[in-house]
């Protein structure tokens, strides 16, 4: 009988998927570390002792697993196994290119595959209302999505595989390069009198920290305007003024020193007059990108 899904690694992320799903099905996991099955066993998750059991049950498998040659390992053992499962959904974060070096295993032993991202914490995963970063052609994310639809609160499809593992990757790099900024910012806020609540409020408001992303990412840089606004002059002028009072207050920067250096190259390619957000025009030299939109 293969009326199960079947979930391959119970640690933190993976447990509270699997718990998450057996309130609206019939689970089966398996993890090598043996010292997870009681706990799966209370959160109503039938145990397997090996990958040939769980797919004897479950022919539609999740992966929730720590590496991304963990990953691929896994799925090369899938794909030998003398009953194969139908479909692989991979919910760990790995590259993209680990995505696709799944999907190409997969595709060669007859088993669907998508990327399936996970967007949020443990707390989100465990109540059944988990955002997932989807990618995979149109046939496998549709085998996907019946089983996704009980656990989630949004799918994005982001496209063909390695779209969702690299949404994430990519917004996890934005998360964490800017709590850096953010630490560096509250440090100098600190040495500077201000209570990390006020600064909080102020960074909170329309015109605080949202305001790159809707008003230079989504109305400049899409619409590729750049004619007034702040100017990279005066934004090159207030970094160094930022970098300046750092010095003076003794907080060492990182991030912030790193976002500088961008500013200098625009002033000296003669941008000065542009709004800041022009800075994009630098990657679209560099990285051969495009960021408006087209009509």
């Amino acid at each position: 009988m293969t009326d199960y899904i079947g979930i391959i690694g119970l640690g933190n992320a993976g447990s509270a998927v699997a718990s998450a799903l057996a309130k609206k099905t019939r689970v089966i996991g398996f993890d090598v570390n043996p010292d997870c099955k009681n706990a799966a066993e209370a959160n109503g998750i039938r145990w397997a002792n090996n990958y040939q059991e769980i797919v004897e049950h479950a022919d539609k498998i999740i992966l929730s697993l720590p590496k991304p040659e963990v990953s691929v390992a896994i799925t090369k053992t899938l794909a030998e196994l003398s009953k194969k499962p139908k479909l692989v959904i991979e919910t760990s974060t790995v590259t993209p290119q680990t995505a696709k070096t799944c999907f190409e295993i997969c595709e060669n032993s007859g088993i669907a595959y998508v990327d399936a991202a996970i967007a949020g914490g443990v707390a989100s995963m465990a109540s059944g209302s988990i955002t997932f970063f989807l990618g995979g052609t149109n046939e496998h994310k549709d085998q996907a999505r019946p089983i996704l639809n009980l656990i989630a609160s949004n799918i994005y499809d982001l496209g063909l595989v390695g779209a969702g593992m690299g949404t994430k990757v990519v917004n996890n790099g934005i998360m964490h390069a800017l709590m850096v900024v953010l630490i560096e910012a509250f440090t100098m806020s600190n040495k500077l009198g201000v209570p990390s609540q006020t600064m909080i409020e102020i960074l909170n408001r329309d015109e605080g920290i949202l305001r790159p992303l809707v008003h230079r990412v989504q109305e400049r840089m899409q619409e590729g305007n750049y004619e007034g606004g702040m100017s990279v002059t005066n934004a090159r002028k207030d970094s160094v003024l930022a970098l300046e009072t750092a010095q003076e207050l003794g907080v060492p920067l990182f991030a912030t020193l790193a976002a500088h250096t961008p500013y200098e190259i625009a002033d000296a390619k003669e941008m000065g007059d542009l709004d800041y957000a022009s800075l994009a025009l630098l990657w679209e030299e560099w990285s051969k990108v495009k960021f408006t939109l087209e009509n």
